[in-house]
C-alpha cells in the first residue's frame, strides 16, 4: 500500500500518539474518535481510525507503526509550537492479551481511554456486528454456549507464540470482552492506574459535552466542544429477551462489582 510504504520511509519525521482509545468494541469509540478528531489540537492518524499494530501487526516494527501518525512538522499548528498532539483507536488492544504490555513498553507515558458500555448490551452488540461481518453464523444465545469451547486454550496459544492470531479470540469473545475488570485490572498492572481513563458509555451519550469536557481536563487539551455528537457506527437491533437479559445481568454482577470497587466508578447499569 503506497501510503503505508510512504509513511514507513519518512517515521523518523513522525509522530507518536501520546493517547489510545483501546476498547471495548460496541461501546462508542468511533463517537470518541470522531470528536477528538475534530479537535484543533489533535490530528488524527493518516489513514485510518485503528492502526491494530500492538495486537495484530506488531511483528511490521515500530516503524511501520510510526508510519501511520501525522508528521512532526504539524504539531506547530496549536496555540503554542509542538502543542498538538496525535492518537488513535484500535478496539482489540484492552482484550488482546499482548497488546496493552506492548503499549506499556514502546510507549512510555501514553495515556488509555477505555469506554465501558452495559455489558450485556455490549455483548448483544457485539454478535450483530459479528454476524453481519460473517464472522458468526450462529444466534446469539448459541454463541455464548460455544464461546467456552470456542475460546479454549487460544489466550494460551496467544501467549506461547506472539504470531498466532486468534479467529475465536478476536470474534467470538462476547462474554470475555464485556468482562470489564478482567481487562482493566491487567491494564492497572501494566501502565498505573492513573494512565487509565474509563468512561461510562452511557452516561457519556446521556451528556456527551460535560463528559467530553472531563475527558479534555484529564489529557490537558484546551477546552473545545463540536457542535453536535451523534452515536456514528450504532447498530440498533431487536430488544433481547427479557429472561435472558436477566441472567446475563446476573452474570456479569460480581465482575462489574470488582470493577466498581477497584476502579472507584459509578456503573451507570447497577444504578
Amino acid at each position: 500500500m503506497a501510503v503505508e510504504a510512504t509513511g514507513t520511509a519518512t517515521s523518523g519525521l513522525r509522530m507518536l500518539p501520546s493517547l489510545i482509545i483501546i476498547g471495548a468494541q460496541r461501546s462508542g469509540t468511533t463517537t470518541l474518535y470522531r470528536m477528538l478528531s475534530e479537535h484543533p489540537s489533535v490530528i488524527r492518524p493518516t489513514a485510518s481510525k485503528g492502526v491494530g499494530y500492538f495486537d495484530l501487526n506488531y511483528h511490521r516494527g515500530l516503524r511501520w507503526y510510526r508510519g501511520h501518525f501525522p508528521l512532526k512538522a504539524l504539531t506547530a499548528g496549536g496555540s503554542a509550537p509542538d502543542s498538538r498532539i496525535t492518537f488513535e483507536s484500535s478496539g482489540y488492544y484492552s482484550h488482546h492479551p499482548l497488546a496493552v504490555p506492548r503499549l506499556a513498553e514502546d510507549l512510555p507515558g501514553v495515556k488509555l481511554l477505555m469506554m465501558l458500555r452495559d455489558p450485556v448490551d455490549r455483548a448483544y452488540s457485539a454478535h450483530r456486528h459479528e454476524y453481519n461481518r460473517g464472522f458468526e453464523t450462529e444466534s446469539f444465545e448459541r454463541a455464548l454456549e460455544l464461546e467456552p469451547e470456542r475460546l479454549h486454550g487460544e489466550v494460551e496459544k496467544m501467549q506461547a507464540d506472539p504470531a498466532y492470531q486468534s479467529f475465536a479470540h478476536r470474534h467470538h469473545a462476547y462474554l470475555g470482552r464485556s468482562r470489564y475488570w478482567e481487562q482493566v485490572s491487567k491494564i492497572h498492572e501494566a501502565v498505573g492506574k492513573d494512565r487509565l481513563y474509563l468512561v461510562d458509555a452511557d452516561r457519556f451519550f446521556a451528556r456527551p459535552h460535560e463528559e467530553f469536557e472531563e475527558i479534555q481536563r484529564w489529557l490537558g487539551l484546551p477546552r473545545w466542544q463540536p457542535e453536535k455528537v451523534m452515536a456514528w457506527n450504532a447498530q440498533p437491533r431487536e430488544p433481547m429477551e427479557p429472561q435472558l437479559r436477566e441472567r446475563l445481568m446476573s452474570y456479569f454482577e460480581p465482575y462489574d462489582q470488582q470493577l466498581a470497587e477497584a476502579a472507584s466508578i459509578p456503573l451507570s447499569w447497577r444504578r
